[in-house]
């Protein structure tokens, strides 16, 4: 990995749980091989003086998003277990902005751009506040959460870089993965 972070640049990393990695109720794929990807990410970014925000999907026990109302998934992520925490190997700088999405019971949010921070700061809010024009996006999973962030960043006019070897894909239908990165890259995200 060779990357300088650019000034007005943020590096945001996309729901990265245990939930979402082996041995989780939602497991990607090899979603934990994108933990020491997004640390030595994560270090750069510290060191250039630049923001890192995490996000993390918030669910409360009960949702339209879980399979049991209605929704379409397993229960998982749901506040205060083990499943919503960070991968326990992922390294995040001091200073980072944790943003939590997915708190409403009707709430799918599959963006972080759906997000709040513990103040209640919409991720848009965030990015304004410190100036960031460009973000570099890895995480889970490249077909839902990273796919929804990347296009929703685009539409807001955020030049973005998807790290390809910070993302991996849940592959509901075989091939998902190439096709939403293919997506995003027509949608105007850089892949690198």
């Amino acid at each position: 990995m060779t990357l300088t972070p650019e000034q007005n640049s943020a590096l945001l990393i996309v729901d990265v749980q245990n939930d979402f990695c082996p041995g989780g109720s939602l497991a990607v794929a090899g979603g934990d091989a994108v933990v020491p990807v997004l640390n030595e990410y994560a270090d750069a970014f510290a060191a250039a003086g630049r923001l890192v925000i995490a996000d993390r999907d918030w669910h409360p026990g009960r949702t339209t998003h879980f399979v049991q109302f209605g929704g379409a998934w397993p229960a998982h992520c749901v506040q205060g277990t083990p499943g919503a925490e960070y991968h326990p190997d992922l390294k995040l700088p001091s200073d980072t902005i944790h943003v939590f999405k997915g708190m409403g019971a009707e709430e799918d949010a599959y963006s972080v751009f759906q997000g709040r921070d513990q103040a209640g700061r919409s991720l848009t809010a965030l990015l304004a506040e410190h100036n960031i024009r460009k973000l570099y996006v890895g995480g889970l999973a490249t077909d839902y959460c990273v796919r929804y962030t990347v296009l929703d960043a685009l539409k807001a006019g955020f030049e973005v870089v998807l790290l390809e070897d910070a993302i991996r894909a849940v592959n509901v239908q075989l091939g998902d993965g190439e096709r939403a990165v293919e997506e995003m890259r027509t949608a105007g995200a850089v892949v690198s």
